[in-house]
């Protein structure tokens, strides 16, 4: 342990009966990585919450160290106290505005507001002098929106560290990154942390952090279950410390492809927010195979998803499945079946407010096993329900239980079992393991692999380069809302893909 910087003593908070933390205690030293895991729901946000002041401890204190060395205790539920300590904080999710300029997103909340003028000159030679140190280069004059992804986060990193950070807090910083911006990232973390930085790195993704953490704990259902120095730590172990019990990925069986399902021709889709359409995008998959698609946000992926899903119409080009062209109606989509597995399941996938087996149901109100004469029977909804929950492990009180109340995890299992168990014809996976846990990961990959095997047709639209790897069996990659054909999974070279993904090999 090299000298402390930080030090979470005890701390215990609850919600009610849910105990999210209990006891939990950790030590962070200077220039030290320490990787923070745990599954949906096992702690970690709310601990990390703590840390930062958004919530307050029931039980327990945050002690950091100030610039002569002496531990204090951290002034509870003050985010304000927790930055002038040295704390900050870069989240998956970036806040940034993307209307100013890189300076100005730096600077804004770090002057105050009675102040008549500005002081950018100084601020610009602090920021120069910290990207020179650090390696972290960007136009201080670009406008944020215009920036790439790997670009934002720099600008996320600088913002902590013009504050003057001695820890730095990373919740899922690869998520949105192609593999040569992780390993950029990597880099970088490597000269701060020599220059004193301490960080608390918390991901799902444990090659990453096999290879970025000093030492590792964690977090299981609020306690505190492992702590240990990386040295000959693997991912199985790691997984097994999670969830309490050894995981097995699934296997891909070799497949012998069919018909073609859904084919793209020619189909140009606008750009909305910021975000690129698509531009005469060709495409095929067949039933019985998985074809990924890969690309960094913010390329076109939302334009392909909608316009399959039915929710936006093509200016150009036409989308078939089965040979029926599609029209912009999602009841149209379903009715030839798509079973859609929407990206953002908050927002798109369930209606918190509703009941599960009422969630279940939301894209079959007018079936025969739903209702009769335009009466809903209410009896077979709830058979229907508790078998969906039972057949995809559904962890909830029951099937009258608000899905608002449902982890991460369970929120997801409940939209595959709305969309495989009627057994669709084209599966449409966006993003289907976005910030979930290894074990929830591996339900997710299990369930798409068993409806490759049934004949459907699958389309895998996902940014994690491992999960694009362990389930396709073509791939294709999208950059500015153009289609690229990358090839078969066995041909496949991740560096390629990473390339082609940032534009740099492969697009026309």
């Amino acid at each position: 342990m090299t000298v402390p910087v930080l030090a979470i003593d005890g701390v215990t908070k609850r919600f009610g009966p849910l105990v999210a933390n209990d006891a939990i205690s950790l030590d962070l030293g200077r220039g030290e990585v320490l990787a923070l895991l745990g599954e949906n729901g096992a702690g970690k946000t709310t601990l990390m919450s703590i840390l930062f002041g958004h919530y307050v401890a029931d039980e327990g204190e945050v002690r950091v160290a100030g610039p002569d060395g002496a531990m204090a205790a951290l002034p509870p539920g003050s985010p304000k106290a927790a930055i002038a300590a040295g704390i900050g904080m870069v989240h998956q999710h970036f806040a940034l505005a993307d209307a100013l300029t890189v300076l100005d997103n730096v600077m804004l909340g770090t002057e105050p507001l009675w102040r008549p003028w500005r002081d950018t000159g100084l601020a610009r030679a602090k920021l120069e002098r910290l990207m020179a140190e650090c390696g972290l280069t960007v136009d201080l004059s670009s406008r944020t929106g215009a920036l790439s992804v790997g670009e934002r986060q720099r600008v996320e990193i600088l913002k902590a560290l013009y504050r003057d950070a001695r820890i730095l807090v990373l919740d899922e910083p690869t998520a949105v990154l192609t593999p040569q911006e992780a390993e950029g990232l990597f880099s970088t973390l490597k000269v701060l942390t020599a220059r004193g930085l301490a960080v608390i790195f918390i991901s799902h993704k444990l090659g990453e952090v096999l290879a970025v953490a000093d030492r590792v704990a964690v977090l299981r259902q609020g306690r505190k279950v492992y702590e240990a120095e990386n040295r000959g730590l693997d991912r199985a172990g790691l997984a097994e410390a999670m969830v309490g019990r050894p995981l097995t990925p699934p296997a891909r069986p070799p497949g012998t492809p069919g018909r073609p399902v859904l084919q793209l021709v020619g189909v140009s889709v606008a750009g909305r927010g910021g975000r690129a359409g698509l531009a005469e995008a060709n495409l095929s998959v067949r039933a019985g195979e998985i074809v990924g698609v890969a690309g960094v946000s913010g390329n076109g992926q939302e334009a392909l998803a909608n316009v399959i899903s039915g929710l936006v119409a093509p200016v150009a080009g036409t989308v078939t499945v089965d040979g029926v062209a599609l029209s912009a109606d999602p009841r149209a989509a379903v009715a030839a079946g798509v079973g859609r597995i929407p990206e953002d399941r908050h927002r798109d996938g369930v209606v918190g407010d509703m009941s599960v087996e009422e969630n279940l149901v939301l894209e079959d109100l007018r079936g025969p096993a739903t209702q009769r004469r335009g009466i809903l029977q209410f009896r077979a909804i709830r058979r229907r329900a508790v078998a969906a929950i039972e057949a995809y492990d559904v962890r909830c009180p029951g099937p009258t239980a608000r899905v608002r109340l449902l982890s991460g995890g369970n929120m997801q299992k409940l939209v595959l079992a709305r969309a495989l168990i009627p057994e669709p014809k084209l599966v449409l996976a966006a993003q289907p393991s976005r910030g979930l846990d290894v074990g929830a990961t591996g339900a997710v990959h299990a369930r798409l692999i068993e409806a490759r095997g049934r004949g459907a047709a699958v389309l895998l639209i996902t940014e994690d380069l491992d999960e694009l790897l362990a389930l396709s069996d073509r791939v294709v990659v999208l950059f500015h809302g153009r289609l690229t054909e990358a090839g078969e999974n066995r041909d496949l070279d991740i560096r390629r893909i990473g390339l082609m993904m940032a534009g740099q090999e492969g697009t026309a």
